[in-house]
């Protein structure tokens, strides 16, 4: 997998709201600590091939403000980002992705 750096700052974030509250259950991610996934520098981002059947879904990895790792699955709608999933990075694999950019 070839990380690469997200094309823009995004402008605005959407939010399904079965989304919000999921993340926060099961994974105690805010919507608010998710974006600044991607204003982090060092972010990296990849494709989702295996995951965009309907619509093209992205990864990215991300540093929070408060030194939190997350693993975020997003798709773009009308040049917005839609968060689908944030969750803790979990493993070794995962943790590598972002350590190829620091």
């Amino acid at each position: 997998m070839s990380g690469t750096k997200i094309r823009s700052t995004p402008k605005a974030f959407i939010w399904d709201k079965a989304n919000d509250n999921k993340n926060w259950l099961k994974h105690k991610v805010k919507p608010d600590e998710a974006e600044e996934t991607f204003f982090d520098k060092n972010r990296q981002e990849y494709p989702d091939p295996t995951h965009s059947t309907i619509e093209s879904r992205s990864i990215l990895v991300g540093m929070t403000k408060k030194q939190r790792l997350l693993f975020i699955v997003y798709t773009e709608r009308d040049k917005k980002i839609r968060i689908i999933s944030a969750r803790d990075i979990n493993n070794r694999r995962e943790r590598r992705l972002y350590e190829k950019s620091s």
